[in-house]
């Protein structure tokens, strides 16, 4: 900033000076020089008042140079006011005078790329803060609140601590509950009520989110504040799920698949609608959308390809070896432990363990998987399932890192397979429960563009002599590599076929134990980015290093050629 010269110089500086020369004559206007940027900026035609040297260092106010790269902390932080003045700004005349130091309205944060200019205020819940640079107009970012059903979902945690307490020390719970008197409890219910009350109604007021040009920000907290700020290009699916107390409410819960993160984030509860609004906003400004159209986009059309009946998969289920294994174990173990044993607590901790995984595996998968839907979108495959609690899962286009086509013994007769795949950073494996395996094909297609799954007459068997390593099962290996995938297949009764597209290849191995370096066979392994491992099993020595070779080759040049993994390509 530029210091004005002493006041017994007898001239005025700056504007302010200018002003005053015009003031006698009434006309005569001349440039002045604005001190924040340097620029020349027409001298104002209302009289301004006139300081000194002195005066202009006490009251002066802050300006801070808004300008990319401007660090925010030279504009100090005991100043009066800032004012923000960009290049190629437009200047605005004022109609009366401004004398020197007055405040500036304060409350708004600026964003001017990288380095963000503030005033020092606290924003209020819900404010709205221009984004952008205010040559291109101004972006308003506005904070929203979950639905206000999301406190009786916050107020159970208090509850479940008591709850948890209670499980892990039963004795000294019944022993603490056999002491207190009827009023005692009353007063303890009249304490805790309220104070989950209060907690799930706090967690909900200091919880918001906004969606901005290039993030999703999430701030939580109460003593210890989170702000989570979410990319958009990183986000690898977007799912609405509803459990079955929240479709009753009509809310909904939106999760979001990021890269390098092991959890979910989430938004719990929206209304149904907003939340798929949300997340048509979302696919469309990561797609390359304006903010202003961004609404207007809506969800994207999706048409279906494939629907499974009810019927079918519940015989699917029954045909299922987990389920009948599972069911045997729950009917066979505690028979013999309560021979074994006779004790009531040893047979509940292992039967009601074994009833569980009975039920899971089969009531449970019917429950889950019930009404699965897959359609095709523009921003990737959408999945529909569920009988109570519905859930809308989204796999993206370009993400998938391996697809496992799964085809147990007792569906061979029928024709059916079971696909599953890996997305980095997803949950989501789960493609299709059950299908003819020509249509489920025909899906895998949809998810790997150009892929041809290769038939079992296409599969190279290892050679005989592994039979020494793996007796038996080594019949059940085989291994094809065409243009698009390396595809290696495993398991005698239950087959599984990897497929792994070269581009999504991270590394190749090549690996040998004693038994199998005297018997002349190695194992050629592919990592890809979901930190899944693909094994070719049993392999002639002089093929695996060959192979090797060729598909690191292959992995190089597939990923150069590969398309661009784009929301709504």
């Amino acid at each position: 900033m530029t210091t004005p010269e002493p006041a017994d110089a007898g001239e005025p500086t700056g504007v302010a000076g200018a002003a005053e020369d015009a003031g006698d004559a009434g006309a005569a206007e001349e440039p002045g020089t604005t001190a924040a940027t340097g620029a020349t900026e027409p001298a104002e035609t209302t009289a301004e008042t006139v300081t000194t040297a002195a005066e202009t260092r006490a009251t002066q106010p802050a300006r801070a140079a808004a300008e990319p790269g401007a660090d925010a902390a030279e504009t100090g932080t005991s100043e009066p006011a800032r004012a923000a003045a960009e290049p190629g700004a437009s200047e605005t005349t004022r109609p009366t005078a401004e004398p020197a130091g007055a405040a500036k309205p304060v409350g708004t944060t600026t964003e001017t790329g990288a380095t963000t200019v503030g005033t020092g205020s606290i924003e209020a819940a819900g404010a709205l803060a221009p984004v952008g640079d205010a040559s291109e107009g101004v972006v308003e970012v506005v904070e929203r609140r979950l639905h206000p059903v999301t406190p009786l979902r916050r107020a159970w945690a208090p509850v479940a601590v008591l709850f948890g307490w209670a499980v892990h020390d039963p004795d000294g719970a019944q022993r603490q509950l056999s002491r207190l008197t009827t009023t005692t409890l009353l007063i303890g219910l009249a304490v805790i009520v309220p104070a989950a009350a209060l907690y799930g109604f706090c967690s909900w007021w200091f919880t918001h989110f906004a969606v901005t040009e290039s993030e999703l920000r999430i701030r939580t907290g109460l003593v210890f504040r989170r702000t989570a700020h979410i990319r958009l290009e990183r986000i690898q699916a977007i799912d609405v799920t509803q459990p079955l107390l929240a479709r009753v409410a009509g809310v909904a819960k939106l999760k979001l698949d990021v890269i390098g993160t092991d959890k979910k984030d989430e938004l719990a509860f929206l209304g149904a609608d907003e939340a798929r609004a949300l997340r048509a906003e979302l696919l469309a400004r990561a797609a390359g959308f304006a903010p202003g159209t961004a609404h207007e986009v809506g969800e994207a059309p999706a048409r279906q390809l494939l629907r499974v009946p009810p019927g079918v998969l519940a015989v699917s289920l029954v045909l299922s070896g987990a389920t009948w294994g599972t069911l045997a174990a729950a009917l066979v173990v505690p028979p013999l432990l309560w021979l074994a044993t006779e004790s009531v607590w040893t047979l509940l901790a292992v039967a009601l363990p074994l009833l569980g995984a009975a039920g899971a595996s089969s009531v449970g998968r019917f429950v889950a998987e019930y009404d699965w839907t897959v359609a095709e979108s523009p921003d990737g495959l959408r999945i529909d399932h569920g009988l109570l609690d519905r859930a809308h899962e989204t796999v993206p286009p370009g993400r998938v890192q391996s697809v496992r086509i799964v085809e147990p013994l007792l569906w061979r007769r029928r024709g059916w397979v079971r696909v599953e795949l890996d997305v980095s950073g997803s949950a989501n494996s789960l493609l299709i429960p059950v299908a003819p395996r020509e249509l489920a094909e025909a899906v895998v297609a949809r998810v790997l563009p150009g892929v041809t799954v290769p038939q079992h007459a296409a599969l190279s068997p290892p050679p005989r002599r592994a039979r020494w390593c793996v007796p038996l099962w080594w019949r059940g290996y085989g291994l094809a590599v065409t243009d698009a995938v390396f595809a290696a297949r495993s398991g005698l009764l239950c087959r599984t076929l990897a497929l792994v597209p070269h581009a999504k290849v991270q590394s190749v191995r090549m690996t040998q134990g004693p038994w199998e370096r005297a018997r002349g066979v190695a194992d050629v392994c592919v990592d890809t980015g979901a930190d899944q491992t693909v094994r070719a099993r049993l392999r002639d020595a002089a093929e695996a290093r060959d192979l090797l070779a060729a598909q690191a080759e292959r992995s190089r040049t597939g990923r150069r050629d590969a398309r661009p993994d784009r929301w709504m390509a």
